[in-house]
């Protein structure tokens, strides 16, 4: 049995609601891409804005809040240096993935191998 002086590790645990941020972006080419992190891992990081002029930066961030229109109705990209074009918030951790038959599936708390030799770095 350990002794804690302020926080225990359940009490931290379980204050942290939205624990995991999903990001979801495709390229020109139509790959589609999705960035998961966790944050109970102090090495998970995500950039929201990608490095360009102000303007065009996605501003209206806020942890645990969902997004979704990243695309107008002409299917054209709303802000020009934000990362993902949908992102949420998810107390479950999700492994996503397109199966042989071309289908998006969600594993939710069934880990999934990434083949990371399957695609393009996907950097535009």
């Amino acid at each position: 049995m350990s002794n804690y002086i302020g926080y225990t590790p359940d009490i931290l645990y379980n204050s942290v609601t939205n624990r995991f941020f999903y990001g979801v972006r495709r390229t020109d080419e139509g790959e589609l891409f999705v960035s998961k992190s966790d944050q109970l891992q102090n090495d998970d990081a995500i950039s929201i804005n990608k490095s360009g002029n102000p303007e065009d930066d996605f501003t209206n961030f806020k942890e645990g809040q969902d997004f979704f229109e990243g695309r107008n109705v002409n299917h054209n990209i709303v802000y020009a240096n934000l990362n993902y074009e949908q992102f949420r918030w998810d107390n479950r951790e999700i492994f996503y993935y397109v199966n042989d038959e071309g289908e998006l599936v969600a594993r939710v708390n069934q880990e999934f191998i990434y083949d990371d030799n399957s695609s393009s770095e996907g950097i535009e």
